[in-house]
């Protein structure tokens, strides 16, 4: 009986040696003895199993390991050129870069607005030597505080049959009083504009002052329209919008506001953009 539990302890031995290679290396628990030392001492010559050598290091651990880029560094910025070399270098590489300062980052805009402001200008001071050329004395033009971009415009003349007429002889009323300002990338862009004196009531002009006009907003407005053509339109659509001076006590010399007028013209260009521009008949009230 004890030669059978001998032999089948042998035969469990042998079968895990040739099964798992780990039984190579470590000790046995109940079969540990010089016999079972002998056979995984044959079973490891049968398979000619031999200690695998330790891996090398990995490139980035003995570059990690090693001072300085290394050879392994300069292979890598050398493919990734200029801009990769200067990325994977340490501190003092990264300094000589330009890097994404403001200087560096802002040079392009600082051109465009440049140009921007140039092409203002030179508009600008055309238009004023145009209306100055004018015959009929249409508008003349004051500039605010010696700005070049915002202009006091005095509007001269409306249509001599208007109602609008009528009251500017009965009031002693020589001119209507607008400003415009124009902003950076004026001519590409409308001018702010809004009427300052006297009050007027109806003729498409509004709480501030603002004007109703499609061709003063972003959408109506083209870089081909001058100043002296703005006007003209205006007042044609203060005949038309039946435009009066208002003489109602206490109302009549309350100042128009810029800030209302900025509030009035940006909540009429969203209904506008909504509905659209089209004047409803009449009879829709």
């Amino acid at each position: 009986m004890a030669t059978l539990l001998r032999k089948i302890g042998l035969i469990r031995l042998h079968g895990r040696d040739t099964e798992d290679p780990k039984h190579h290396r470590g000790g046995g628990g109940g079969g540990g003895g010089p016999q079972s030392a002998s056979l995984r001492g044959k079973g490891g010559a049968k398979s000619g199993h031999k200690p695998a050598a330790p891996p090398p290091p990995p490139p980035a651990a003995a570059g990690a390991a090693s001072p300085g880029p290394g050879p392994a560094k300069g292979r890598r910025a050398a493919e990734l050129g200029p801009a990769g070399a200067a990325a994977a270098g340490g501190p003092r590489e990264r300094a000589a870069g330009p890097g994404p300062g403001p200087a560096g980052g802002s040079l392009v805009p600082a051109a465009r607005r440049e140009h921007c402001a140039q092409v203002r200008s030179r508009r600008l001071m055309k238009e004023l030597q145009d209306i100055a050329r004018l015959s009929d004395r249409f508008i003349s033009v004051e500039l605010v505080d010696e700005s070049l971009f915002d202009w006091n415009v005095k509007l001269h003349q409306v249509d001599k049959d208007s109602v609008l007429w009528q009251d500017m002889k009965e009031t002693n009323t020589e001119f209507i009083l607008l400003n415009l300002t124009f902003p950076d990338n004026f001519p590409f862009s409308p001018p702010f504009m809004r009427v300052l004196s006297p009050r007027l009531e109806n003729g498409y002009v509004l709480d501030g002052g603002a004007i109703c006009m499609e061709l003063l907003t972003p959408r109506g407005w083209s870089s081909a329209y001058t100043v002296e053509a703005v006007m003209r339109q205006f007042a044609a659509s203060l005949v038309k919008g039946q435009g009066r001076i208002c003489r109602k006590a206490g109302k009549s010399k309350k100042s128009f506001s810029r800030k209302e007028a900025e509030a009035t013209f940006k909540s009429l260009v969203k209904t506008h953009e909504k509905y659209g521009w089209v004047t409803p008949p009449v009879s829709d009230g």
